[in-house]
């Protein structure tokens, strides 16, 4: 029986791909949309120029992790760098409504208890 070593691939490429860091800003959540602000300029990284081609449309951040097959926290970095350079916007969730703007509960049952009166 003929063993082969386990690790016959490229070396690691997502520690190139962002020039070593690990940390990404906090700027994207998962949920945020991504927007392409141009077009990719001559001697751009690759990874950078199918990042602009996905989000020619908004596009969540994890939506581009998926199709480039790489892990939220490098895609993040990418889209920080791409963010700094002016070529994509964010468009962050809304929050939710905080508990006490919502109407109160006994509020809700009579216009309820209204409706199915009608």
């Amino acid at each position: 029986m003929i063993r082969k070593p386990v690790d016959i691939g490229d070396p690691d490429r997502l520690y190139m791909v962002t020039g070593g860091r690990s940390e990404a800003d906090d700027a994207f959540d998962l949920v945020t949309l991504i927007v392409s602000e141009g077009e990719p300029t001559s001697g751009m990284q690759s990874d950078y120029v199918r990042i602009l081609e996905l989000c020619r449309h908004p596009t969540a951040v994890v939506e581009i992790a998926a199709e480039l097959a790489f892990p939220v926290t490098v895609v993040r970095i990418l889209l920080g760098d791409l963010h700094d350079m002016g070529k994509v916007s964010a468009r962050h969730p809304r929050a939710a409504a905080s508990v006490a703007g919502l109407p109160e509960t006994a509020l809700l049952q009579e216009v309820l208890h209204g409706l199915r009166n009608l």
